[in-house]
């Protein structure tokens, strides 16, 4: 269910680097703090389309902060976190929506409690991983098969911490893989560099979209403070950026309204599905960040509660045993129900 809204407040260059509990003070005219404290901590406030339960959070230049009318749901919990596969060497985990893959570098040195309040993947499954292998683990989801066959937990003996190497957004639900040694670490990460790891992903995007391969060199500000695709035709390198190719074929139309497509990642930039098909005037069903270009028609009354993403398929060569693992996902409840609705 899409969440209702009350004000909706943008970040200034004046207000970059308040608080967000000063913010929201500032704002609704001088309330108590107490009262600000209250509508943060119980999940009515949103920045960027994300629940943020910290209002010690500092603000960034261009944010949107959004005060809901009624509280978001709760966050997904450790036992929502399911491994489709574990060794000594990898995890590969499907994850929920609502959880942040790494920490900012920015919240590195934030104390342990105040992680606590909205802890990330990575600091949660060292415990999850512990659970497993007690037997108390998540259960292998429908549709995961590394190398087309199920895989228990019980192929690793250890616990201890895990090594990100790529990431998803905190909206995208599906398939990610950990390091949990240094070495495995070291070659994951090459293989991610190299762009030769298999990924796709499925979305539902605005509008009747078509099949083509969407190519462009990605920027940290495009000129609205925004991550996207650097224009030609602009003053200065015009290789500047990282390039960024993403294939996208259509899976289902909804009319010409919405539809069901596939992509695949050619390199992994961050945002890069969501800023490509938003530039191509197809934004993914609810998308707050990126829009269509200005002329678009691009109308999104789907009603999605967050970014319509799913990492359906993974794979990559163990970095170990040297053998092709292959992982798939099926679409979560919330984007199927989506889908059904969409159907008639």
């Amino acid at each position: 269910m899409k969440q209702t809204s009350g004000p909706v407040y943008h970040v200034t260059d004046a207000e970059r680097g308040q608080t967000l509990a000063a913010f929201l003070r500032g704002k609704l005219g001088g309330v108590p703090w107490s009262r600000v404290q209250k509508l943060v901590r119980s999940r009515h406030v949103m920045i960027h389309g994300n629940v943020c339960t910290d209002e010690a959070r500092r603000l960034k230049d261009g944010e949107v902060v959004k005060v809901l009318e009624a509280a978001a749901a709760p966050p997904p919990k450790p036992r929502d976190v399911k491994i489709v596969y574990i060794d000594d060497d990898v995890v590969v985990v499907d994850k929920p929506s609502g959880i942040t893959t790494t920490r900012h570098h920015e919240e590195a040195s934030w104390p342990a409690r105040r992680k606590q309040v909205q802890p990330t993947l990575d600091e949660m499954l060292p415990g999850i991983i512990s659970r497993a292998l007690a037997g108390r683990g998540s259960r292998q989801p429908r549709g995961a098969k590394p190398g087309g066959r199920p895989v228990e937990p019980k192929k690793s003996t250890r616990s201890g911490p895990v090594y990100p190497v790529h990431r998803i957004d905190r909206e995208t639900s599906g398939l990610i893989v950990f390091a949990r040694t240094v070495p495995a670490g070291r070659i994951l990460a090459e293989q991610f560099r190299l762009h030769t790891t298999q990924r796709r992903y499925l979305a539902v995007a605005v509008g009747r979209v078509g099949e083509g391969t969407i190519i462009s060199n990605l920027v940290r500000d495009r000129g609205d403070g925004r991550r996207g695709s650097k224009n030609p035709a602009d003053a200065g390198d015009p290789t500047e950026g990282k390039r960024a190719v993403t294939h996208v074929k259509p899976v289902e139309h909804f009319g010409d309204a919405y539809t069901l497509v596939e992509c695949q990642l050619e390199t992994g930039r961050t945002h890069q599905i969501r800023i490509h098909l938003a530039e191509s005037g197809h934004p993914l069903c609810g998308e707050r960040v990126y829009s269509a270009p200005r002329g678009a028609k691009a109308t999104d009354r789907s009603g999605a509660a967050r970014v319509t993403l799913h990492a359906a398929e993974l794979g990559f060569v163990h970095p170990r045993t040297g053998d092709a693992l292959h992982f798939e996902s099926r679409i979560p409840a919330d984007i199927a129900a989506l889908i059904t609705r969409l159907r008639r």
